[in-house]
Protein backbone atom coordinates (compact mmCIF):
# COMPACT_ATOMS: atom_id res chain seq x y z
CA UNK A 1 0.00 0.00 0.00
CA UNK A 2 1.37 3.40 -0.94
CA UNK A 3 1.86 5.79 1.97
CA UNK A 4 0.73 9.38 1.33
CA UNK A 5 1.83 12.30 3.45
CA UNK A 6 -0.33 15.39 3.70
CA UNK A 7 1.03 18.63 2.28
CA UNK A 8 0.81 20.34 5.66
CA UNK A 9 2.64 17.54 7.47
CA UNK A 10 5.52 17.81 5.03
CA UNK A 11 5.57 21.59 5.38
CA UNK A 12 5.69 21.39 9.17
CA UNK A 13 8.53 18.88 9.06
CA UNK A 14 10.59 21.07 6.74
CA UNK A 15 9.82 24.12 8.87
CA UNK A 16 11.01 22.36 12.01
CA UNK A 17 14.26 21.41 10.28
CA UNK A 18 14.79 24.99 9.13
CA UNK A 19 14.14 26.23 12.65
CA UNK A 20 16.83 23.97 14.11
CA UNK A 21 19.36 25.05 11.49
CA UNK A 22 18.67 28.75 11.83
CA UNK A 23 18.55 28.87 15.61
CA UNK A 24 21.76 26.90 15.77
CA UNK A 25 23.51 29.45 13.54
CA UNK A 26 22.12 32.61 15.14
CA UNK A 27 24.34 33.74 17.99
CA UNK A 28 24.64 37.50 17.56
CA UNK A 29 23.20 40.00 20.04
CA UNK A 30 21.38 43.00 18.57
CA UNK A 31 21.45 46.03 20.86
CA UNK A 32 20.07 46.16 24.40
CA UNK A 33 18.15 42.98 25.23
CA UNK A 34 14.36 43.28 25.18
CA UNK A 35 12.89 41.60 28.29
CA UNK A 36 10.04 40.23 26.18
CA UNK A 37 12.42 38.96 23.51
CA UNK A 38 15.41 37.20 25.10
CA UNK A 39 15.79 35.04 21.98
CA UNK A 40 16.03 38.00 19.60
CA UNK A 41 19.11 36.78 17.73
CA UNK A 42 17.56 33.44 16.77
CA UNK A 43 14.16 35.04 16.26
CA UNK A 44 15.61 37.49 13.74
CA UNK A 45 17.25 34.62 11.86
CA UNK A 46 13.91 32.80 11.58
CA UNK A 47 12.21 36.09 10.65
CA UNK A 48 14.67 36.55 7.79
CA UNK A 49 14.07 32.97 6.67
CA UNK A 50 10.29 33.50 6.70
CA UNK A 51 10.65 36.77 4.80
CA UNK A 52 12.79 35.07 2.15
CA UNK A 53 10.25 32.28 1.70
CA UNK A 54 7.43 34.80 1.55
CA UNK A 55 9.10 36.98 -1.09
CA UNK A 56 10.26 34.00 -3.16
CA UNK A 57 7.10 31.87 -3.04
CA UNK A 58 4.05 33.05 -1.11
CA UNK A 59 3.86 36.66 -2.24
CA UNK A 60 4.36 35.95 -5.99
CA UNK A 61 1.76 33.17 -5.87
CA UNK A 62 -0.67 35.48 -4.05
CA UNK A 63 -0.08 38.22 -6.62
CA UNK A 64 -0.72 35.78 -9.47
CA UNK A 65 -3.89 34.59 -7.73
CA UNK A 66 -5.07 38.20 -7.41
CA UNK A 67 -4.32 38.83 -11.10
CA UNK A 68 -6.33 35.88 -12.46
CA UNK A 69 -9.18 35.75 -9.93
CA UNK A 70 -11.94 38.39 -9.92
CA UNK A 71 -12.28 40.39 -6.70
CA UNK A 72 -15.81 39.10 -5.84
CA UNK A 73 -14.58 35.52 -6.08
CA UNK A 74 -11.54 36.26 -3.90
CA UNK A 75 -13.72 37.96 -1.30
CA UNK A 76 -16.13 35.01 -1.26
CA UNK A 77 -13.33 32.47 -0.78
CA UNK A 78 -11.67 34.49 1.98
CA UNK A 79 -14.99 34.97 3.77
CA UNK A 80 -15.64 31.23 3.75
CA UNK A 81 -12.33 30.53 5.46
CA UNK A 82 -12.95 33.34 7.98
CA UNK A 83 -16.38 31.88 8.72
CA UNK A 84 -14.81 28.51 9.49
CA UNK A 85 -12.38 30.34 11.78
CA UNK A 86 -15.33 31.91 13.58
CA UNK A 87 -16.47 28.43 14.63
CA UNK A 88 -13.17 27.93 16.45
CA UNK A 89 -13.37 31.47 17.87
CA UNK A 90 -16.82 30.69 19.26
CA UNK A 91 -15.52 27.52 20.92
CA UNK A 92 -12.60 29.37 22.53
CA UNK A 93 -14.82 32.21 23.76
CA UNK A 94 -16.96 29.57 25.43
CA UNK A 95 -13.91 27.96 27.08
CA UNK A 96 -12.83 31.39 28.33
CA UNK A 97 -16.19 32.06 29.96
CA UNK A 98 -16.78 35.06 27.70
CA UNK A 99 -20.37 34.18 27.04
CA UNK A 100 -21.27 37.49 25.38
CA UNK A 101 -18.47 36.99 22.86
CA UNK A 102 -19.52 33.37 22.34
CA UNK A 103 -23.14 34.34 21.72
CA UNK A 104 -22.17 37.10 19.28
CA UNK A 105 -19.80 34.83 17.38
CA UNK A 106 -22.35 32.02 17.25
CA UNK A 107 -24.83 34.48 15.78
CA UNK A 108 -22.26 35.50 13.15
CA UNK A 109 -21.64 31.88 12.13
CA UNK A 110 -25.36 31.10 11.99
CA UNK A 111 -26.20 34.13 9.84
CA UNK A 112 -23.23 33.86 7.48
CA UNK A 113 -23.56 30.08 7.09
CA UNK A 114 -27.23 30.28 6.09
CA UNK A 115 -28.25 33.55 4.45
CA UNK A 116 -24.57 34.24 3.70
CA UNK A 117 -24.33 31.13 1.51
CA UNK A 118 -21.86 29.17 3.62
CA UNK A 119 -19.93 32.27 4.60
CA UNK A 120 -19.41 33.59 1.06
CA UNK A 121 -21.28 36.76 2.07
CA UNK A 122 -20.28 38.38 5.36
CA UNK A 123 -23.77 39.61 6.21
CA UNK A 124 -22.93 39.76 9.92
CA UNK A 125 -20.31 42.46 9.41
CA UNK A 126 -22.68 44.37 7.17
CA UNK A 127 -25.21 44.46 10.01
CA UNK A 128 -22.60 45.80 12.46
CA UNK A 129 -21.63 42.55 14.20
CA UNK A 130 -17.85 42.67 14.62
CA UNK A 131 -15.71 39.61 14.08
CA UNK A 132 -14.01 38.55 17.34
CA UNK A 133 -10.82 36.63 16.42
CA UNK A 134 -9.97 34.05 19.05
CA UNK A 135 -7.74 31.00 19.39
CA UNK A 136 -6.44 28.54 21.96
CA UNK A 137 -3.41 30.70 22.79
CA UNK A 138 -5.79 33.41 24.01
CA UNK A 139 -7.70 30.76 25.96
CA UNK A 140 -4.52 29.70 27.76
CA UNK A 141 -3.82 33.37 28.57
CA UNK A 142 -7.32 33.87 30.00
CA UNK A 143 -6.81 30.74 32.08
CA UNK A 144 -3.74 32.37 33.65
CA UNK A 145 -0.81 30.94 31.70
CA UNK A 146 2.03 33.43 31.22
CA UNK A 147 2.94 34.24 27.63
CA UNK A 148 6.59 33.33 28.03
CA UNK A 149 9.28 34.68 25.67
CA UNK A 150 8.50 35.99 22.21
CA UNK A 151 9.14 33.44 19.45
CA UNK A 152 9.20 33.61 15.67
CA UNK A 153 8.13 30.24 14.30
CA UNK A 154 9.22 29.02 10.85
CA UNK A 155 6.58 29.80 8.21
CA UNK A 156 3.94 30.52 10.89
CA UNK A 157 5.57 33.74 12.14
CA UNK A 158 5.16 35.72 15.40
CA UNK A 159 4.24 33.80 18.52
CA UNK A 160 5.20 33.25 22.15
CA UNK A 161 5.91 30.09 24.09
CA UNK A 162 2.27 29.97 25.23
CA UNK A 163 0.88 30.89 21.84
CA UNK A 164 3.09 28.29 20.17
CA UNK A 165 1.41 25.58 22.25
CA UNK A 166 -1.95 27.10 21.41
CA UNK A 167 -1.06 27.25 17.72
CA UNK A 168 -0.33 23.52 17.70
CA UNK A 169 -3.90 22.94 18.94
CA UNK A 170 -5.25 25.39 16.35
CA UNK A 171 -3.44 23.59 13.52
CA UNK A 172 -4.65 20.20 14.78
CA UNK A 173 -8.26 21.38 14.80
CA UNK A 174 -7.92 22.90 11.33
CA UNK A 175 -6.25 19.89 9.72
CA UNK A 176 -7.67 16.91 11.59
CA UNK A 177 -10.92 18.52 12.71
CA UNK A 178 -12.24 20.30 9.65
CA UNK A 179 -9.99 18.26 7.39
CA UNK A 180 -11.49 14.98 8.59
CA UNK A 181 -14.74 15.97 6.88
CA UNK A 182 -13.01 15.55 3.49
CA UNK A 183 -11.91 12.00 2.69
CA UNK A 184 -10.10 12.75 -0.56
CA UNK A 185 -6.50 13.66 0.32
CA UNK A 186 -5.82 15.55 -2.90
CA UNK A 187 -8.93 17.68 -2.48
CA UNK A 188 -8.14 18.32 1.18
CA UNK A 189 -4.57 19.40 0.46
CA UNK A 190 -5.78 21.63 -2.37
CA UNK A 191 -8.13 23.37 0.06
CA UNK A 192 -5.28 23.87 2.53
CA UNK A 193 -3.18 25.40 -0.24
CA UNK A 194 -6.03 27.64 -1.36
CA UNK A 195 -6.50 28.85 2.21
CA UNK A 196 -2.85 29.88 2.48
CA UNK A 197 -2.92 31.71 -0.86
CA UNK A 198 -6.26 33.42 -0.17
CA UNK A 199 -5.17 34.67 3.24
CA UNK A 200 -1.86 35.92 1.87
CA UNK A 201 -3.57 37.70 -1.03
CA UNK A 202 -5.97 39.47 1.34
CA UNK A 203 -2.98 40.99 3.12
CA UNK A 204 -0.86 42.10 0.18
CA UNK A 205 -1.67 45.78 0.62
CA UNK A 206 -1.00 45.68 4.36
CA UNK A 207 2.38 43.98 4.08
CA UNK A 208 3.40 46.32 1.27
CA UNK A 209 2.63 49.24 3.56
CA UNK A 210 4.74 47.74 6.34
CA UNK A 211 7.63 47.26 3.92
CA UNK A 212 7.42 50.92 2.89
CA UNK A 213 6.99 52.51 6.32
CA UNK A 214 8.61 50.36 9.02
CA UNK A 215 12.27 51.16 9.68
CA UNK A 216 12.69 47.79 11.40
CA UNK A 217 9.89 45.41 10.34
CA UNK A 218 11.01 42.80 12.90
CA UNK A 219 10.58 45.14 15.90
CA UNK A 220 7.39 46.63 14.47
CA UNK A 221 5.73 43.24 14.06
CA UNK A 222 6.97 41.98 17.43
CA UNK A 223 5.72 44.99 19.41
CA UNK A 224 2.38 45.10 17.60
CA UNK A 225 1.89 41.36 18.05
CA UNK A 226 2.56 41.45 21.80
CA UNK A 227 0.25 44.44 22.28
CA UNK A 228 -2.52 42.80 20.30
CA UNK A 229 -2.28 39.58 22.27
CA UNK A 230 -2.38 41.53 25.52
CA UNK A 231 -5.58 43.24 24.37
CA UNK A 232 -7.11 39.91 23.40
CA UNK A 233 -6.31 38.29 26.73
CA UNK A 234 -6.87 41.17 29.16
CA UNK A 235 -8.80 43.90 27.37
CA UNK A 236 -7.71 47.53 27.69
CA UNK A 237 -8.89 48.07 31.26
CA UNK A 238 -9.25 44.50 32.55
CA UNK A 239 -12.86 45.28 33.43
CA UNK A 240 -14.90 43.13 35.75
CA UNK A 241 -16.51 41.35 32.79
CA UNK A 242 -13.02 40.51 31.49
CA UNK A 243 -14.07 41.28 27.93
CA UNK A 244 -11.52 42.72 25.50
CA UNK A 245 -11.90 46.28 24.27
CA UNK A 246 -12.42 45.81 20.56
CA UNK A 247 -11.95 49.51 19.90
CA UNK A 248 -8.37 49.20 21.16
CA UNK A 249 -7.97 45.91 19.34
CA UNK A 250 -8.86 47.47 15.99
CA UNK A 251 -6.56 50.44 16.63
CA UNK A 252 -3.39 48.38 17.10
CA UNK A 253 -1.09 49.15 14.15
CA UNK A 254 0.14 45.81 12.97
CA UNK A 255 1.22 43.67 10.04
CA UNK A 256 -1.97 41.72 9.43
CA UNK A 257 -0.13 38.95 7.64
CA UNK A 258 1.81 38.21 10.79
CA UNK A 259 -0.80 39.07 13.38
CA UNK A 260 -3.83 37.43 11.91
CA UNK A 261 -6.06 40.52 11.89
CA UNK A 262 -9.16 40.44 9.73
CA UNK A 263 -8.41 42.15 6.40
CA UNK A 264 -10.56 45.18 5.66
CA UNK A 265 -12.83 44.84 2.67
Amino acid sequence: MRTRLSFRSLTLALSALAFLVLTGCATRTLGPPNPNDPLEASNRAVFEFNDTVDRAILKPVAQAYAFVTPQPVRTCINNIFLNLGDVWSWFNSTLQGRQVDALNTFGRVLLNSTLGLGGCLDLASQTGAKRIPNDFGVTLGVWGFDSGPYLVLPIIGPSTLRDGVGRAVDVYVNQFGYGSLINNIDVRNSIYGLEVVARREALLEVTNTVDRTALDPYSFIRDAYLKRRSVQVNGSNAAAEKLPSYEDFEAVPADEKALGLTPKK
